[in-house]
């Protein structure tokens, strides 16, 4: 822009130039600058008198021969452009007519091809084109997906690598020492007693290598040697550190499991184990210091492996049912035969029927378990074990524990240790209704058979739960008073106080952990 004196005025404080507001001249698109005198702004619109660049920078000049439009120009720049474009071969495919479409669609086909392209008109080999250091996209059948299930290869129950490490750490349990090294300064392992041990995923740590991952054979090998040579030996004591290394290298079994997604027989026989032998923990260490057993660590892990149990049942179940529906379509098998649920198919697994009683009875009350165990075949439904556990969860839905305790008189060792958590609640209840039923000042109860009532072996037991509810006990009597009932006892009542050790079943723990009680 051409400035002349008038615009260039001096400031009367300091002498400067005194340039004009940048606010004078504004205009609805921009800035429009004071118009020049003469005959230099006669016909130019007014558009073109503004200035794109601001106040005070000069204009860039353009070379000889550039044609194209003002940058503020904006009618004159459509204009070129539509010009230029009309022009100009259509050598973008983007731009192509609509009846070149089919064409524009493979125009890397077409490249492709002109690449590939002989003299004589034939294409040439792949591995010559790949020389020239022609480059592809590797095609969908050539890329090699990695296995999405890995399989394991260590054929020992602990990997090589781990046992060198942990020798080398001094990591040993006392259970995997070599005999005769347990008090050396590094003891050495033995190979036939090292079990691999139960580690957390880390970042940056592969835990799917083959080398380290054990087959369900192996999986259920190991399982069997925790239980026959750990769990059930007599000299391993005390059993609370038993039980500890046990449930650590059972929790490493699953994480191999998971993680190569085994299923089939060889799961779920490791899976009823692991039930088995959580459910018998859970009666045999009740009352154990927090330290050495923690009953909520232990309850988390054996539901989540019971509910993988009963998964695996019910895939299992699926399966037949529809087997049984191609069996029927391509038979053409009468209407009126039985369907599947109603006493035709048998499970693949004979313990099934045992460990939906114990899911019954280890989550007593729960409605979610007592509507998959009426949604089961009939033939599950029906066998004596899943008929007494539902009259067992009827009882405790009635509020009915005397009809309860006597009935829990008929379950087996391994569906008592079931139960047995329940037991303190139900004798409470009991206490708590006759309390209510029988309050009165000359009313006496005889404490030998309410005893019997609550299914406890000794008086000596009763007499400490009654006082303990504030229920009063005079030599063989007990008074009930209502208003003297405690919901909360005064003293804490541990379960393990009600039930005697079971020190007969305690000899046989590797026949009731592999289900031959």
């Amino acid at each position: 822009m051409v400035m002349n004196r008038e615009h260039l005025s001096l400031s009367p404080m300091n002498g400067r130039p005194n340039h004009p507001r940048r606010g004078r001249g504004r205009t609805q698109h921009g800035w429009r600058p004071q118009q020049e005198e003469g005959e230099a702004r006669a016909g130019r619109s007014e558009l073109a008198c503004q200035e794109p660049q601001g106040w005070g920078h000069p204009q860039k000049r353009r070379p000889q021969g550039d044609d194209r439009p003002e940058p503020w120009d904006r009618p004159q720049q459509e204009h070129w452009r539509a010009q230029k474009d009309k022009n100009r071969p259509h050598q973008n495919w983007r731009q192509r007519p609509e009846q070149d479409g089919q064409q524009s669609q493979n125009w890397r086909h077409r490249s492709d091809q002109e690449d590939r392209a002989q003299p004589d008109g034939t294409l040439k080999p792949k591995q010559d084109r790949q020389n020239q250091g022609w480059t592809q996209q590797p095609e969908q059948e050539e890329v090699q997906r990695p296995d999405a299930n890995p399989r394991g290869t260590c054929m020992a129950m602990c990997p090589r690598r781990e046992l060198q490490d942990r020798e080398a750490q001094c990591r040993l349990h006392r259970f995997e020492m070599l005999a005769g090294t347990e008090k050396d300064r590094r003891p050495k392992a033995d190979p036939a007693r090292m079990v691999k041990e139960y580690s957390r995923p880390a970042a940056g740590k592969d835990a799917t290598q083959p080398s380290d991952l054990r087959p369900p054979a192996v999986l259920l090998k190991t399982v069997c040697y925790l239980v026959d040579e750990i769990a059930a030996s007599p000299t391993l004591q005390p059993w609370t550190e038993v039980y500890s290394f046990v449930f650590d290298r059972l929790r490493s079994v699953r994480q191999d499991l998971i993680i190569q997604r085994a299923s089939g027989a060889e799961c779920v026989a490791i899976l009823e184990r692991t039930v088995r032998l959580l459910i018998y923990a859970s009666q045999r260490l009740c009352g154990e210091p927090l330290q050495l057993y923690d009953p909520k660590i232990n309850d988390t892990h054996l539901q989540e492996s019971l509910s993988w149990l009963l998964e695996s049942y019910g895939q299992q179940e699926n399966t037949h049912t529809v087997d049984d529906e191609h069996a029927v379509r391509d038979s053409q098998v009468p209407k009126g035969t039985p369907k599947q649920g109603e006493g035709t198919h048998q499970s693949q697994y004979k313990n099934q029927e045992e460990f939906e009683a114990l899911n019954l009875l280890y989550n007593l009350g729960c409605a979610r378990v007592m509507q998959h165990v009426l949604e089961l075949p009939a033939c599950v439904r029906s066998s004596p074990a899943v008929c007494l556990a539902l009259a067992v969860s009827r009882a405790f839905c009635e509020r009915n524990p005397v009809r309860l305790l006597r009935l829990a008189g008929r379950l087996d060792f391994l569906q008592g240790c079931a139960l047995h958590r329940h037991l303190l609640a139900i004798r409470r209840q009991l206490l708590q209704l006759y309390s209510h039923g029988h309050s009165s000042r000359n009313c006496r109860y005889p404490l030998g058979h309410l005893a019997s009532l609550l299914a406890l072996t000794e008086p000596q037991k009763a007499e400490r739960l009654c006082l303990a509810h504030g229920v009063a006990v005079s030599g063989e009597w007990v008074g009930f008073n209502k208003a003297d009932f405690l919901e909360t006892p005064k003293e804490e009542v541990r379960c393990a106080s009600t039930h005697e050790r079971e020190l007969a079943m305690e000899k046989k723990v590797a026949h009731i952990i592999h289900g031959h009680v």
